[in-house]
């Protein structure tokens, strides 16, 4: 598989040098040195690819090193792929090469965590009884439903209400869950060749869903410690002028990352002086646990807990955005219900559009939907319990099990994105499938195959299974050297 080369943004000798930190402190020769921290830049997705690194004049300048560093620097990037260099364009960032492993044919046996999700929510058989004893009033008509039962799409627009947010049941369409969603908006919204806005790391199935309408994409970074690289993401919403920009501004999936209003307003409005349309992903929104909503080296949350606070507002509530939100998280991924809120004249052209695509959402699975969000302070009250106890249980094995690793408390979400220390996440879940464990490696929410050095691991599933995949893991991380897997190979499906 070829690097797909994609549109970044420009890094300037200032920001580099900061993110280069110790450098000098290596033992290697200077160039060198150089270019390994570069490398590892590059790896973990610090630096996206598709980022325009400094001329090799303005660097050696800011770092105090001659060109001829900086030159040899570049040099041993090119020869390993992690730059390209063309006259006059200067040089930027690219990953090697990388070859995929072919799937496993069946995970029969073994425990799949990669799968960030919770079993049904309880009351879910009751409200589907509910929901069949009342639908003898829908069965007059086809059935056919492209836009949603009047029912769901005010229990939708409800919610959003309660949370803050002004929206009426016209500007909700329901959809085949969050993934369909997304596929919908990118096939309305996108046309070949057109700029798109992505996380890095990110949602994979998004980026599938882009690239499929033809979209190139242009990563910028999001971190557990700082959250969004802010600098880089208006910039390449300046430079590029991105038709869309799908991002996941609460409870970041797989960071953790909550992004603060401020820094939303300053996002949506620079959208808006481009054109661009944001969609945010709401999917793990009101996934709120306790704690604060900050990022930091430990991410949110602590391991006392404390009480679930009010959700975060809306993305939409803070300036012009396209909502994606669904009960696959929240209630049970069985379901299949998801949703899209926009502005009317969007709805209508996703309406016109889907059928294309598919005839319709379910009717009785919108009327259990309908009958749940009733009471979903109470269902998210228990959600978050549940999650509580199960981030406080991954959390604790495995600060003690690996030292070594940093593992994020986050204050909401599903999973911890966890920073093994060394770039082995392929070959450490290769070597957790030997013990009967699936996780989905690093490399997978990168654009281009980073990310090699993380690793993203659920909360949410019951103790003993959590216990299971604990003891599978420190097996695994025992004999991860007697394991070689090409870097960045895929293993299985993520969600």
């Amino acid at each position: 598989m070829t690097t797909v080369t994609t549109s970044g943004p420009a890094v300037s000798s200032r920001a580099l040098g900061s993110l280069l930190d110790s450098w000098r402190a290596s033992s290697a020769p200077g160039y060198a040195a150089l270019a390994d921290r570069v490398r590892l830049l590059v790896v973990d997705g610090r630096l996206p690819v598709g980022t325009r690194l400094p001329s090799e004049r303005d660097l050696s300048a800011h770092l105090g090193v001659s060109r001829t560093t900086v030159a040899a620097a570049y040099a041993s990037l090119r020869e390993t792929g992690h730059v390209q260099s063309v006259r006059g364009s200067g040089s930027t960032v690219r990953l090697p090469a990388r070859t995929s492993l072919p799937r496993a044919s069946s995970s029969a046996g073994l425990l799949d965590l990669t799968k960030a999700a919770l079993p049904a929510v309880d009351g879910i058989a009751e409200a589907a009884q509910r929901a069949a004893a009342s639908i003898g009033g829908y069965l007059a008509d086809s059935g056919y439903d492209t836009v949603g039962r009047p029912v769901l799409r005010e229990a939708i627009a409800e919610r959003y209400r309660a949370r803050g947010l002004p929206t009426d049941a016209e500007q909700i369409v329901v959809t085949l869950g969050a993934q369909h969603a997304i596929a919908l908006l990118a096939r309305v919204l996108v046309g070949r060749g057109d700029r798109a806005v992505v996380e890095a790391p990110g949602y994979p199935h998004a980026f599938e869903a882009l690239r499929g309408a033809g979209a190139r994409l242009a990563p910028v970074s999001v971190t557990v410690r700082d959250g969004w690289d802010e600098s880089a993401l208006l910039q390449t919403l300046r430079r590029t002028s991105p038709t869309i920009a799908y991002l996941m501004p609460d409870f970041h999936n797989p960071t953790g990352a909550t992004m603060p209003a401020d820094q939303r307003v300053r996002v949506l409005e620079a959208a808006a002086d481009e054109g661009t349309v944001v969609v945010a992903d709401e999917t793990m929104a009101e996934l709120r646990i306790g704690g604060p909503l900050g990022v930091g080296p430990l991410g949110g949350g602590s391991l006392g807990g404390g009480h679930r606070a009010s959700s975060p507002l809306p993305m939409a509530a803070y300036g012009p955005a396209v909502l994606i939100g669904s009960a696959g998280k929240s209630l049970w991924g069985g379901l299949r219900i998801g949703w899209i809120r926009a502005e009317r004249p969007l709805v209508d052209r996703l309406v016109r559009a889907r059928s294309a695509g598919d005839l319709g959402t379910p009717v009785l699975e919108q009327l259990i939907v309908a009958d749940l969000l009733g009471d979903m302070e109470g269902i998210l009250e228990a959600r978050a319990g549940q999650l509580r106890r199960g981030r406080d249980r991954v959390v604790a094995g495995l600060r003690s099990a690996f030292p070594g690793w940093q593992v994020p408390s986050p204050a909401g979400g599903l999973t911890t994105w966890v920073a093994l220390g060394a770039p082995v996440s392929s070959q450490l879940t290769f070597a957790a499938r030997q013990q009967g464990l699936l996780l989905a490696a690093g490399p997978m929410f990168g654009v281009d195959g980073a990310f090699e050095r993380f690793l993203r691991v659920p909360f949410s599933y019951p103790d003993d299974e959590t216990d299971r995949a604990l003891a599978a893991l420190a097996a695994a991380w025992e004999g991860i050297d007697g394991v070689q897997v090409p870097r960045g190979a895929v293993m299985a499906e993520v969600v």
